[in-house]
């Protein structure tokens, strides 16, 4: 079938029928009482005479079917990805029977040794460095109360009403806000409301004053309130609130956690800024590449597989939401403002496909590549991984609190976490090597799947580096 499913017709002889029609007749005897007969004992002819061929012939198919679909998948040699089921009966004499099969997921893989893409990351310079420390600033600034025109970054408190222009009665608003709370920004932001640029139209507006805003909305706009429409807006500021920045100096270091100094503070900053953009330059590098490799690969999986996954994809999205105190998908829909089929079709089925397809490129490289794990680099990670999940998910830091003995189950979960994400990294780094020319094809010795490297410094090699 085209969604990698088989249907299977699978014919009973008149014998196994037979037999099956006595298990069923045992079988309701233990069921009922039958006069006469122990549970279970009562022949097939007293059966059929006290609840008729029916039952017993519906009561049969039931056991046949249970009994011959894992014989009929060995003598068909098929693989399944996921449990049958049973699509028709397509007759009782003799007794036919449909199924149908999900198959095994399955990959080829294109000839990815040919994609070459460069891998150019450049480190974010000292500007970058410059405008995070003050975003921290930020964090950490206090407010009060000014009276003086609004200047860039006030926050600032407004009531806010807009009628359509051509509205002049202005009989029915389109929008109405009473104290509406805002971060006043000159580069404006495309999250901000009502319009990208508002805030810097009262820029130099006075307490208590009132400023009028014309506004013309794309016709493509998200709300379709507002799309395509020219409004009048009405802002009157209510209260502005000037931001006082802590000092840059050794008490604000220590306050941040990140160091004893400014000179410590800056330097773990600017480690942990790196470390963040260049995760984000990999994550866009490798995502690239797997869907070049996608594209040149043959991949298939029946639909309960996808299924299998949604579900998987929704239980981490709880476990998430619990993290950050949202106890129920229930609600999480509700602030969504969206119901879980809608959820599920447009959120989670999509996830759900980019991840299996991904995975299965990634198992299938690091088969073909041979990429295996080393003891030590594996128990290495298995430690990071297990001091990361105490830190960041406060369930993990309830089982395994001080004084608490990790159960088996944690530590081979955390043990699949660990060598899963090293398995992963190493996969993609012989990925980048591939695409880069660190390695070159070994197609032309005739090992179609090995790579050689290319000739590095020698180094003085011990016992321990040969084996």
């Amino acid at each position: 079938m085209e969604d990698h499913q088989i249907e299977m017709v699978v014919e009973i002889d008149k014998e196994k029928f037979e037999a099956a029609k006595v298990k069923a007749a045992q079988k309701i005897s233990r069921k009922v009482k039958v006069p006469g007969f122990r549970p279970g004992k009562a022949p097939l002819h007293v059966i059929k005479n006290i609840y008729g061929e029916g039952a017993i012939t519906e009561e049969a198919i039931e056991i046949l079917v249970e009994e011959i679909y894992p014989e009929a998948i060995k003598e068909a040699n098929l693989e399944p990805g996921a449990p049958g089921q049973l699509a028709n009966i397509e007759s009782i004499d003799p007794p036919t029977f449909k199924f149908v099969v999900p198959l095994k997921a399955t990959i080829e893989l294109g000839d990815y040794r040919s994609i070459k893409k460069d891998y150019n990351y450049i480190a974010p310079d000292d500007s970058k460095l410059t405008e995070e420390i003050e975003n921290i600033r930020r964090m950490y600034a206090k407010t009060e109360t000014v009276e003086r025109p609004v200047e860039d970054g006030d926050y600032i408190l407004v009531d806010l009403v807009g009628f359509e222009a051509k509205d002049k009665e202005k009989t029915e608003p389109l929008l109405e806000r009473k104290g509406y709370a805002l971060v006043v920004r000159k580069e404006g932001s495309d999250s901000e409301f009502p319009f990208k640029g508002f805030s810097e139209k009262l820029i130099g507006a006075a307490p208590s004053s009132e400023v009028a805003i014309n506004h013309t909305f794309a016709k493509d706009h998200s709300d379709e309130k507002f799309a395509g429409k020219k409004v009048s807006l009405q802002v009157t500021v209510k209260t502005i609130r000037a931001v006082i920045m802590p000092e840059l100096n050794d008490d604000f270091a220590k306050m941040t956690g990140l160091g004893s100094n400014m000179e410590e503070f800056t330097n773990r900053f600017k480690e942990s800024l790196d470390a963040e953009d260049k995760a984000k330059f990999d994550d866009a590098y490798f995502e690239s590449l797997l869907d070049e490799i996608k594209a040149i690969s043959t991949i298939k999986y029946p639909p309960q597989v996808v299924e299998h996954e949604v579900e998987h994809v929704l239980e981490d999205v709880e476990h998430r939401l619990r993290t950050q105190g949202i106890e129920s998908m229930e609600a999480y829909y509700k602030l969504l403002k969206t119901t879980r089929e809608a959820f599920i079709e447009e959120q989670a089925k999509p996830t759900s496909i980019k991840r299996l397809e991904r995975g299965m490129v990634m198992d299938e490289l690091a088969r073909i590549e041979e990429i295996r794990l080393d003891n030590d680099a594996l128990e290495t990670e298995f430690r990071n991984t297990w001091a990361n999940l105490a830190m960041s998910d406060p369930e993990f830091a309830k089982k395994t609190k001080n004084g608490t003995k990790p159960t088996q189950e944690i530590i081979n979960a955390v043990t699949m976490d660990a060598a899963n994400r090293l398995l992963t990294r190493m996969t993609l780094e012989r990925l980048k090597a591939i695409a880069t020319g660190e390695l070159i094809s070994a197609s032309s010795t005739g090992e179609e799947n090995k790579a050689e490297e290319k000739p590095a410094k020698k180094t003085k090699k011990t016992k321990k580096t040969e084996e």
